[in-house]
């Protein structure tokens, strides 16, 4: 009992944090994502991402997705890390509703991926004060996005109002032109549910090797084989932090000279087990759209004073307190920082996917552990007496003004409303009469009935392929083929459907997307299995269309 008491008096901050941070995170998933009345509700600013995870968790929740295929581009083994999906699914399946299904793990995700920014930072700097700005500085980003802010709304006595009832972010480069880009606000993590666990994982495995290491204790043979299969199978949780993890690990075999047995024992089973499960289920499309592209956003305007500038713009003042802190820090937290250093370097050399912006997760990881270093420069400003403390002051506010004024809109965002089964009758029926394998060929995109109901879309919105490897524009070209019935030729539509693996089509003549198919070519030759005369959706069944096929 005596122990005890002991050890909360000696950690009662911890628990006091973590309080704190659990209930802000589940907050935050819980206030982006939601479930009443067979509703289902979804922020504004998570729709266009919630297209292709809500289809993602019914495959396994409501549909057949094993071996897994991505529910948008079926036929090819799935080229999206579906780890972190497949075990919302699963909870669903298991009984959850989807926004506990869904929001469960991600709170809690978000929430370890707080405590071991804590931990982290405690374990390198032996301060719970840097530990506290380091997790700050994670949640409020210091780039300067607050000066696009004060252009659309000068300075004044309203100023704390015009902040407190923001809905817009004031720079999302590069998609609305603007240099500060959109990936380091929390817009990231509620959109990006899978991203907290994969990044927390990583720094978790970091905390168990370091942590030896400050205790001169050797890590353990044992240790280093787990930890070694745990980073193998990252490549289902999150394949671009697998290949963070690869090189991190793969630094910190260079820098800890006195660790660099077991530390290349981890790294070669983590390699063994981790690409050999890339390299079977993606094949020549896990290396197909790497290459040198440097300059990261700015490539087509890349000088030295624009990569500078652009930096400079995207981390605000930690751009010079990084390199401070990095300077003051002790052996073991310099060659922690180097080890994640070169993700800054990749990140703005190379392109591994077929949309550059994706490069994002480099600088994100690497930015959480840069702003240990921030914080610690602030915590050596915070010991010079009284002009230490008002200078911190007037830092903090610099470096978490951005990230403050980006929180409201993620705060003040409308809610989006779906309604699912039973209440929507497309879905419902879809879910208790078609078998949980079924692929549709479909007429619309995105929030498909089909696809809602756990099946597959021959086709979903096309980006969401695209980005994951897929070649979409020869499939959308077949789609377009299909469902025009171009020859009139039923015959020949038959077996391309068969050959296709098709089982149903689904059109929609109230909902199309790209071009108008051929109605009445469907309506005079296909049985109509389904026909909703409210919301203009039919369903044909190609099995029973084409009997033919099977004589």
């Amino acid at each position: 009992m005596k122990k005890s008491k002991r050890f909360c008096q000696k950690f009662w901050p911890e628990f006091l944090f973590a309080t704190i941070a659990l209930i802000f995170s589940s907050w935050l998933m819980w206030h982006t994502f939601n479930y009443k009345d067979h509703i289902i509700y979804i922020a504004a600013k998570a729709w266009s991402d919630f297209a292709a995870h809500i289809p993602l968790i019914r495959s396994f929740s409501w549909g057949q997705n094993w071996p897994p295929q991505y529910p948008l581009f079926p036929g090819l083994f799935i080229h999206y890390h579906f780890l972190f999906y497949a075990l919302v699914g699963l909870l669903e399946k298991f009984g959850l509703n989807i926004s506990w299904a869904l929001n469960l793990p991600s709170s809690l995700t978000f929430f370890g991926l707080i405590m071991a920014i804590w931990f982290l930072a405690k374990l390198l700097f032996k301060s719970r004060l840097v530990a506290f700005f380091s997790v700050i500085l994670f949640l409020f980003n210091s780039s300067l996005s607050f000066l696009e802010f004060f252009k659309s709304h000068p300075i004044s006595l309203k100023t704390p109002i015009e902040i407190f009832q923001n809905k817009t972010f004031p720079s999302f480069g590069p998609y609305d032109g603007k240099i500060v880009s959109a990936f380091w606000n929390l817009n990231i993590y509620t959109n990006q549910r899978h991203l907290a666990l994969a990044f927390g994982l990583t720094l978790l495995i970091l905390i168990l090797i370091l942590k030896p290491l400050s205790q001169n204790r050797k890590i353990t043979y044992r240790r280093t084989v787990l930890l070694g299969l745990l980073i193998g199978l990252m490549p289902f949780l999150h394949s671009a932090v697998f290949i963070m993890a690869l090189i991190i690990f793969g630094s910190l075999f260079l820098l800890l000279k006195n660790q660099r047995k077991v530390l290349l024992i981890m790294v070669l089973i983590a390699a063994l087990v981790g690409l050999s499960q890339i390299f079977l289920t993606q094949g020549v499309t896990a290396t197909s759209n790497f290459r040198f592209n440097p300059g990261y956003l700015i490539a087509n305007h890349l000088t030295l004073v624009n990569f500078i500038s652009y930096w400079f713009l995207n981390l605000g003042l930690s751009f010079f307190l990084i390199p401070l802190g990095f300077i003051k820090a002790d052996s073991l937290a310099k060659k922690v920082f180097l080890a994640f250093l070169p993700l800054f370097f990749i990140g703005n050399l190379f392109q591994f996917s077929p949309e550059i912006a994706a490069n994002h997760k480099f600088f994100n990881l690497f930015l959480i552990i840069g702003n240990l270093f921030t914080a610690y420069a602030i915590f050596l400003i915070w010991q010079k007496k009284i002009w230490g403390k008002i200078l911190v002051l007037v830092l903090i506010l610099f470096l978490t003004l951005s990230g403050i004024i980006d929180f409201f809109p993620i705060k003040n965002d409308f809610l989006y409303a779906i309604n699912d089964a039973p209440k929507n009758p497309d879905i419902e029926w879809i879910k208790e009469n078609t078998p949980p394998k079924s692929v549709f060929l479909n007429s619309s995109y995105l929030y498909n009935s089909a696809s809602l109901a756990g099946r597959k879309i021959f086709l979903g919105w096309p980006y969401f392929a695209w980005s994951a490897g897929y070649d979409t524009q020869t499939r959308e070209d077949l789609r377009e083929n299909l469902l025009s019935a171009v020859n009139n030729d039923k015959i020949q539509l038959c077996l391309s459907l068969k050959q296709n693996n098709l089982n149903f089509v689904s059109l929609n003549q109230n909902d199309v997307d790209n071009f108008l198919p051929n109605l009445s070519f469907w309506q005079n030759n296909f049985l109509k299995v389904y026909n909703n005369p409210q919301t203009g959706f039919v369903i044909y069944d190609v099995q029973k269309s084409c009997l033919f096929l099977t004589k």
